[in-house]
């Protein structure tokens, strides 16, 4: 039975020219650079993706604000009546 195409056991020419290609080369762009122009460029393109998002308007930011504040404040319910409960129902059980 033949393999297919790019299957595991025979690798396509491209994928061996590539494997070559990657072992030939030493360090990369990365091992040109100091240490200080990687920092600058890591935060020219942090800046880059800020500017990028899209903030939320203060109407939308007050909306998720509450949002938040009211599913915090039912959590904190819920959580105060089953450890109410469950201390009660353990002073029951062990007296």
């Amino acid at each position: 039975m033949a393999d297919a195409v790019g299957s595991i056991d025979t690798p396509d020419a491209q994928d061996e020219a590539q494997e070559t290609t990657k072992k030939a080369r030493k360090g990369g762009k990365r091992a040109k650079k100091g240490p200080f122009k990687r920092l600058g460029l890591f935060y020219r393109q942090v800046i880059a993706e800020l500017r990028k998002v899209v903030w939320p308007t203060r109407n939308q930011l007050t909306t998720y604000t509450t949002v938040v504040i009211v599913f915090v404040v039912i959590m904190i319910g819920l959580v105060t009546v089953i450890d109410y409960g469950l201390s009660h129902a353990a002073k029951y059980v062990f007296g």
